[in-house]
């Protein structure tokens, strides 16, 4: 028998062995050691966690394995504490003043001498500064050194989420400087070696809340040439902001751009990449304004292959702002309201709608996944609190776009590509082994006819997808194959993208909010100019990005030394900082939706199960795209068996089955604003809770025709087992009774006997 409480981890140190890492801590007190060499992550107890809290450096030396093989260690060494302020709320409990920090992650409350509050009052949300950490016999200590505001203050949330998540939301004075001495206008000086397009028709095609405009788009029939070598198709243009022209390596405009990475978007709020100057401003190609870009000018076949591209800098001006919801209205009826508006710009969008069409069929020769997911769109009030949460639904003039685009970052990465030169690209891997073997399972479990292969193509992930999109589960079958999929990065190293079944993939097309796109730019420019771009050594002063599970480490920025290191250096802080816009998004929007949810205590709703755990079910609301957690404790009592394969609850005694796409009706029992929590309660169950093959009833004789029976719910099976229990026990007392008339009598007496006893004053006295 093989002793696994000495085996080392497969890819991590041996037992004894000591790691370095972070330490990501868990709202139940005990944490996990995150290596810096991306080997296994190694639990700490919550005795190990007392002295330190989450985003500390620690060494830690592996002292056991569990039955599983997984690593459990002890604190050696405490490296590097982290230094960025705390959020939380500040309390007054007995005389004694602590702040409970926002993130449960920090596992202790910090106490705050009364010197040490500013001006905050009880209840108020507060930035503090640790002074004395905490030991294994004391608490951390601090001082408030930011005053938020009160809870149910306008945006609160927001304002917790960026510190919280450490989003840059403060501009440099050197970067506000700079902005300020930008020119309002353009100058003759920046035309030069700039094709002219102004006279061409180019517009902007985006939502209504829209502020800040990166792409222009035109098309028009295009034929060249006789015979075989004939092409005929359109001419595409994408004409991009040209950030690159005010934001130059090595100034502040250009280290902020770099820290932050990506703009962030909160319903009703953005934090922005670059000032508002240049964001909504000079870079934004508002209509009707003369704006530099840099443009992608390419030749479309009538088979939606790009035939032929190049790329130049341009000065341009936007004949048009258009919204998705116009340009949808006047493709689909060119004599209508919206499109009398337009008139002269009417025959331009129907050769775009030309041209994405070409580009679709392409799209699916290729095999590229499409799936339609239902995106949600949160409506706010004045206040900010969440009016209403709509479907967001897409149209052809999304697709429309979303093909141009796709066009011009293709041709972007093929430019760089043939060149030679380092860039950072846009990679999309395929599923793991382990996540590809999951889906196989769940695939089968279904019985679904045919799954994917041992080393599946993008093809075949979109030809599940159609041949499931009809089902009833089809949602969530999707949402699986999804979840088999690799998270995409930026890295210095083609892989290509999966999904997309692209070669080679880069992003080119918003400079103004993604620093990625900007580095492209830079290196296109430099490329036109016969030059090669060089990363400016200032960026490798970053800290190093966190590893991600299932992934090797992050390049540490301090051991970057030729420029493909640096590149990698680059494509790890923009992709750990895309994620960290990402999470303080999700945190708000789920704050968000607690607050709505509140107010919603004790009513009931029709919902699907969109997710399931060992530790329960998750619900997504139909009518107010809220997901909450039905915990396994409302499920009824019995023991209830998680199948990993076939992704559902399955009861042990019932034979009822919770899968994903079941549909049930819940009750909001609980809200935990400050966990981000909804909890529903279960008031019952529809068909697709199916009972087992040996669950509920047994199977009809083969001679008498089996009568149709009604399907019961989860609840009414679970009450009829618990009457055949009470009747199996009421007939053995009968039989008892039966059977042995005085032992039954002598019973009776006893049992009488002791519930007077309990009932007498003497014994209540005592």
């Amino acid at each position: 028998m093989k002793n696994t409480t000495n085996a080392p981890a497969a890819d991590g140190a041996g037992l004894l062995g000591e790691v370095e890492g972070t330490l990501q801590g868990h709202r139940d007190g005990h944490g996990f050691l995150i290596p810096d060499d991306g080997s296994a992550d190694i639990y700490l107890s919550s005795q190990e966690t007392h002295a330190v809290m989450h985003g500390d450096r620690l060494r830690v030396r592996v002292t056991r394995f569990d039955k599983r093989g997984r690593p459990e260690g002890r604190v050696l060494e405490i490296l590097e504490r982290k230094k960025r302020p705390i959020i939380g709320r500040l309390l007054l409990e007995s005389g004694v003043w602590l702040v409970a920090p926002e993130d449960r992650r920090m596992g202790q409350d910090i106490l705050i001498p009364k010197n040490g509050i500013a001006n905050a009052t009880a209840g108020q949300v507060v930035a503090v500064e640790l002074t004395e950490p905490p030991s294994l016999y004391s608490q951390p200590v601090g001082r408030v050194v930011e005053v938020l505001g009160e809870i149910d203050d306008p945006g609160m949330e927001i304002e917790i989420a960026v510190r919280k998540y450490d989003v840059p939301h403060r501009f440099s004075p050197d970067t506000l400087a700079q902005s300020a001495k930008l020119p309002e206008k353009l100058r003759a000086a920046d035309l030069k070696h700039r094709i002219d397009l102004r006279d061409v028709p180019l517009v902007t095609i985006d939502g209504e809340d829209a502020r800040d405009f990166d792409d222009a788009v035109y098309c028009e029939p295009f034929k060249q040439g006789r015979g075989k070598k004939a092409v005929e198709g359109w001419r595409l243009l994408v004409a991009i902001a040209d950030v690159s022209h005010y934001v130059k390596p090595g100034e502040p405009l250009d280290a902020d751009a770099y820290e932050r990475a990506t703009s962030v978007y909160f319903p009703r709020r953005v934090i922005p990449m670059l000032p508002e100057k240049l964001s909504n401003g000079l870079c934004s190609l508002n209509p009707y304004e003369d704006r530099l870009s840099m443009v992608c000018d390419m030749v479309v076949a009538a088979d939606g292959t790009v035939a032929a591209y190049q790329f130049y800098p341009a000065v341009i001006c936007s004949h048009a702002r258009f919204t998705y919801t116009e340009v949808a209205a006047i493709l689909a009826n060119t004599h209508g309201p919206e499109a009398a508006k337009r008139r002269e710009l009417v025959p331009h969008l129907l050769h775009l709608h030309e041209v994405y069409r070409a580009l679709l069929a392409e799209r699916q020769r290729r095999g590229a996944i499409d799936f339609e997911t239902t995106e949600t769109q949160i409506v706010c009030d004045d206040n900010g609190r969440i009016e209403k949460i709509i479907p967001r639904t897409r149209n052809d003039a999304h697709r429309l776009i979303e093909e141009a685009m796709l066009a011009a970052n293709t041709c972007s990465a093929d430019f760089i590509q043939g060149a030679k030169h380092h860039s950072l690209y846009r990679v999309h891997e395929g599923p793991t082994p382990e996540k590809r073997q999951t889906l196989q399972a769940y695939l089968r479990s279904l019985g679904i006819g045919f799954g994917i292969s041992d080393d599946p193509s993008p093809r075949e992930f979109q030809q599940l997808a159609e041949a499931t999109k009809d089902r009833a589960d089809a949602q969530q079958i999707h949402q699986m194959l999804l979840r088999s999929m690799q998270q995409a990065i930026y890295t210095g190293t083609n892989s290509g993208h999966f999904g997309l079944a692209y070669p080679a993939y880069t992003h080119f097309t918003s400079p103004i909010r993604r620093y990625p796109d900007l580095l492209v730019h830079r290196v296109i420019k430099a490329l036109l100019g016969n030059k090669r771009y060089t990363l400016d050594a200032s960026k490798m002063n970053v800290p190093q990005a966190p590893k991600r599970p299932g992934r090797a480490a992050p390049p540490n920025p301090a051991e970057a030394r030729n420029e493909a290191e640096r590149w990698e250096v680059v494509g790890a802080h923009c992709s750990a900082n895309e994620r960290r816009a990402d999470e303080a998004s999700r945190d708000v929007e789920a704050w968000l939706k607690c607050r709505y949810m509140r107010d919603r205590l004790g009513e009931e709703f029709a919902g699907t199960v969109s997710a399931v755990t060992s530790f329960g079910l998750f619900v997504l609301l139909d009518a107010l795209y809220v997901e909450g957690l039905v915990h396994i404790t409302e499920l009824g009592g019995e023991y209830y068996r998680f199948d990993e394969a076939r992704q559902e609850l399955r009861g042990e005694r019932t034979g009822i089955r919770y899968a994903t796409g079941a549909r049930v009706q819940v009750q909001v029992s609980r809200v935990d604003l400050d966990g981000r929590r909804i909890d529903f309660r279960l008031v019952r169950d529809a068909d697709d809770a199916r009972p087992a093959s040996r669950g509920v009833g047994a199977k009809p004789s083969g001679k008498a025709p089996a009568r149709k029976r009604t399907p019961k719910t989860a609840v009414e099976a679970l009450e009829d087992v618990r009457q055949a229990d009470r009747d199996v026990k009421q007939s053995r007392k009968a039989t008892v009774a039966a059977l042995h008339p005085v032992k039954a009598a002598r019973k009776a007496a006893s049992q009488a006997a002791k519930k007077a006893a309990a009932k007498s004053p003497a014994r209540k006295r005592r």
